[in-house]
């Protein structure tokens, strides 16, 4: 699994050096094929990760991946949102335009897709041990608790996330990127076993997708509004 997640990031990283590499790519391909390949990446190897949710020694072994994962995200997708939470924060503070806040958006929800289907494509083949346990079609809901506790602890965690992500702009990038990724795992830590501490439309629709189609009421107020909410309540 862990190879196999390595390679995800290694493969988009020369994905996208390539569509660097081609200049005379329009502007709004380039930036939704760089937005989604970001995305895909996040959105793939997450589906990996909660395979090994029960690696024992539990929970160490799944937190010190997420934080590992997550700092390694953080160095090769630099310059990508990867959530459409922070796109639109992005759009209302007037950093990128509605019509590039909403070509970033449709491409985290299309790699959150494709993701998906590449990842229930690789687990049928059994290539690692933990692929025999990969969950079956349907909704194998992370919500542990009442959809209105689940609503208030995605909008907190959205919330906290995005005021430390202020606060810690002006530090050092090679800095930054740990303190950022030990706050995730502080929080999947704190509420993993509640909501999985998601607080990402893109990622919550590419891990558990049929819980939006058989709750989309329920599923949608929790992870796409709530965080959105989460955002907004900063500014």
């Amino acid at each position: 699994s862990l190879l196999f997640m390595t390679s995800i990031v290694v493969a988009v990283g020369l994905c996208k050096k390539l569509i660097r590499r081609r200049l005379y790519l329009d502007h709004r391909l380039f930036t939704f094929l760089m937005e989604m390949l970001s995305t895909f990446q996040i959105c793939a190897c997450t589906n990996e990760l909660c395979l090994l949710g029960n690696v024992e020694p539990k929970p160490h072994v799944a937190l010190s991946l997420t934080y590992g994962f997550t700092v390694l995200h953080g160095l090769t997708l630099s310059g990508s949102t990867c959530n459409p939470c922070g796109t639109l924060q992005s759009v209302w503070s007037g950093g990128v335009s509605l019509k590039t806040g909403g070509l970033k958006i449709a491409a985290q929800f299309v790699a959150a897709v494709v993701a998906r289907v590449f990842m229930h494509c690789i687990w049928s083949l059994g290539i690692a041990e933990t692929h025999f346990g990969a969950p079956s079609q349907g909704c194998s809901s992370p919500m542990q608790t009442t959809v209105m506790q689940a609503f208030c602890i995605e909008l907190l965690f959205s919330a906290v996330f995005q005021l430390t992500f202020l606060r810690v702009e002006r530090v050092n990038p090679k800095y930054r990127v740990h303190l950022i990724s030990l706050l995730i795992t502080l929080l999947v830590y704190a509420g993993g076993n509640l909501t999985g501490a998601i607080f990402n439309p893109a990622l919550a629709f590419s891990l558990h997708p049929h819980c939006f189609y058989e709750k989309f009421l329920s599923y949608s107020l929790v992870y796409w509004v709530a965080p959105s909410l989460g955002k907004f309540f900063i500014l």
